[in-house]
């Protein structure tokens, strides 16, 4: 059966999906890709007592490092190179005089690093790098006032999206993007709500919501987080997930048209080189193809099949494998602080020494640190998301060599392009559009993160173009996604003809099932026709094909 899915790709469509679908809660721990994609699909969000409670207290503590004569990154003092800059002088009592001078500092702060390039991002994905970031806000660690954690509910909740180009972060926190996010509170910029694009002034007022004036830290924990490639990270492992289900059963299709061989996948063959996911990825693929003629004797059969369908369990592992150990680093990523710098609630210095015991405060029964750090450092995901990456480029290779190997009769004992006695072509110019696929995918999957160049007066020395590398990760998933649906086409018509030769052959269950549901919508070739729309629908059945 297909799967009831959902997919914003407008202001209207998130609106319309407000008043239907229930809240999602974000209280900083334990929130997954999953929420995330929710919450960009439109769901609202709600945020429990207690895990506001833990930003007031946040915020207390950076008033309190600031009242006690602390110089504190965006605060007191500057950023970036500016950070030798006397900005706001804190010491002793806030005083009125000091809160408006924070407050213009912020707001200049908001408006200097509102710097984006190119188109803006699509809804869904300014939804997710926004849930990303209240998320992590309710860890307590980002020292900014509660209005802040409200105002991201309420543009969440009110299907107010702020304006955001797409490009222009280095991956060192993506600063000149997610400011944008502080204009609309402040009620400026340009949104998107009610399917059009609007000023925030505008939006705020029809859904009677009141702009902040962001101070003390507010600024710099609004715009200095990696939340929008947070965002887009949990987005691409969500369908990821998808991705590798399908991916299993497309090569069980294959493998079946090919009249493939299951020694590769035995129990006793892989225990030979246990490698677990290895392992598991057979019994997956055993599972599959229980029931199955591939069981059974044919002398015809080969003993030995091309690479690409041999080594299919090493192949499907790997995304198993890479996607897991990204999906670990994400949930780390997700549910704590790289903020910069970070505040720590309830602790207690763990050395006399001055270096160490320096940021922390004690006063009144509130304990805590405001912590220098260099946690806005996406590095440890970063690189699991670029070993996916060349993952899935070896997957796809492989698919497009399985195409290959279905159309020709030296392997398949089929007709010739899997052709029959009414078509004159059949799938014989077929195998352009899977190759390109695969070789788009393998250009991908080259590593971009060492691709930087010093900025910020040289302070700024090392980056990880984060962005850029999960935008390429989900631009391998979705060409993936349609060379798997290139293949399932030709795999079911293997399958189709194979069963139509003397002797029968017999699909197992699940394969069949899966078949009969994707044969609902692209029909066996009997005569030729035009590929591209049936394509496109493979791609589609498989993004949301459930069984």
């Amino acid at each position: 059966m297909l799967r009831a899915f959902l997919y914003v790709i407008g202001a209207s469509a998130v609106l319309a999906s407000l008043s239907c679908q229930a809240a999602v809660m974000l209280d900083g721990t334990g929130v997954t890709p999953e929420a995330i994609a929710r919450v960009a699909d439109g769901e609202t969000v709600e945020v429990p007592a207690s895990a506001r409670a833990r930003v007031a207290k946040g915020h207390d503590i950076v008033l309190t490092a600031a009242a006690d004569g602390q110089r504190i990154y965006g605060l007191t003092v500057g950023v970036g190179l500016n950070k030798d800059r006397q900005m706001v002088d804190a010491k002793g009592q806030l005083t009125p005089e000091v809160i408006d001078a924070s407050m213009r500092f912020n707001a200049a702060l908001l408006h200097a690093h509102s710097a984006g390039v190119g188109a803006d991002m699509d809804i869904r994905d300014a939804r997710a790098a926004m849930a990303v970031r209240l998320n992590q806000m309710l860890v307590g660690a980002a020292g900014v006032q509660p209005a802040v954690v409200d105002m991201f509910a309420q543009l969440l909740n009110h299907g107010i999206t702020p304006a955001i180009p797409s490009n222009g972060s280095m991956g060192e926190a993506d600063i000149t993007l997610l400011a944008h996010v502080g204009l609309t509170m402040m009620g400026e910029g340009d949104v998107y709500y009610r399917g059009a694009k609007t000023d925030a002034w505008h939006a705020l007022s029809a859904e009677d919501v009141q702009p902040i004036k962001p101070w003390g830290k507010d600024a710099l924990g609004i715009l200095s987080s990696n939340a929008y490639t947070t965002g887009m990270a949990s987005l691409a492992l969500v369908d990821l997930t998808q991705l590798n289900k399908m991916a299993k059963l497309v090569y069980a299709v294959a493998l079946q048209g090919l009249n493939g061989n299951v020694s590769p996948f035995l129990e006793d063959s892989l225990s030979l080189h246990p490698f677990p996911h290895v392992m598991s990825t057979g019994a997956a693929l055993r599972s599959l193809l229980a029931g199955s003629s591939l069981w059974q004797r044919d002398d015809a059969r080969a003993l030995q099949d091309p690479l690409s369908f041999r080594d299919a369990p090493y192949l499907l592992a790997e995304l198993d494998r890479s996607s897991e150990e990204a999906r670990h680093q994400m949930m780390i990523q997700l549910n704590s602080s790289d903020d910069n710098p970070g505040v720590s609630i309830s602790v207690k210095p763990k050395s006399d020494l001055y270096q160490a015991r320096r940021s922390y405060v004690s006063r009144d029964g509130l304990t805590g640190a405001v912590l220098p750090t260099a946690n806005f450092e996406p590095l440890p995901f970063v690189l699991t998301f670029e070993e996916m990456g060349i993952a899935i480029a070896h997957n796809s290779l492989a698919s497009a060599q399985q195409i290959i190997k279905l159309n020709d009769p030296r392997f398949t004992h089929l007709s010739r392009f899997l052709g029959t006695d009414n078509t004159l072509h059949a799938f014989g110019a077929m195998e352009k559009p899977p190759v390109v696929l695969a070789m788009t995918n393998k250009e991908l999957a080259m590593p971009v993160s060492l691709d930087y160049l010093p900025v910020a007066g040289d302070i700024e020395d090392i980056a990880t173009n984060a962005p850029q590398v999960v935008r390429r990760v989900r631009t391998e998933i979705d060409n993936h996604f349609q060379l798997l649906g290139i293949e399932l086409v030709s795999a079911a018509q293997a399958v189709d003809l194979r069963k139509q030769q003397p002797g029968g052959f017999t699909a197992s269950p699940k394969t069949e099932m899966f078949m009969d549901a994707f044969r609902q919508m692209v029909s066996f070739r009997d005569t030729d026709r035009p590929f591209t729309l049936e394509f496109r629908k493979a791609a589609m059945f498989l993004k949301h094909y459930s069984n």
